[in-house]
């Protein structure tokens, strides 16, 4: 029973990849549509800004925020803190 079960889902992927290839074949195209007015690409150094600089620098941003205004630190546990684990009773012999 494995083998038709292993059998239905390959037949299943190979089927969706084939209609996802099939459809998205306009994408390459290399005729533009009507009314289609694409600006200037983006340099290397513009590229490398947008995709990789500007998202680090809001990480770390966003990181220093939640650091700087991070007050769990300063919250003093009272219920374990103050228990004194050793014990001063000392057994009657």
């Amino acid at each position: 029973m494995d083998k038709k079960n292993a059998l239905r889902a390959g037949a299943l992927a190979a089927g969706t990849t084939l209609m996802m290839l099939l459809m998205s074949s306009p994408a390459l195209a290399l005729t533009r549509d009507d009314g289609d007015d694409p600006g200037q690409g983006l340099s290397v150094i513009e590229t490398l800004g947008l995709y990789v600089f500007l998202p680090v620098v809001l990480f770390l941003v966003i990181a220093g925020l939640v650091m700087a205004l991070d007050k769990s630190h300063k919250k003093k546990d009272t219920t374990s803190s103050n228990i004194n684990v050793k014990s001063d009773a000392r057994a009657k012999a």
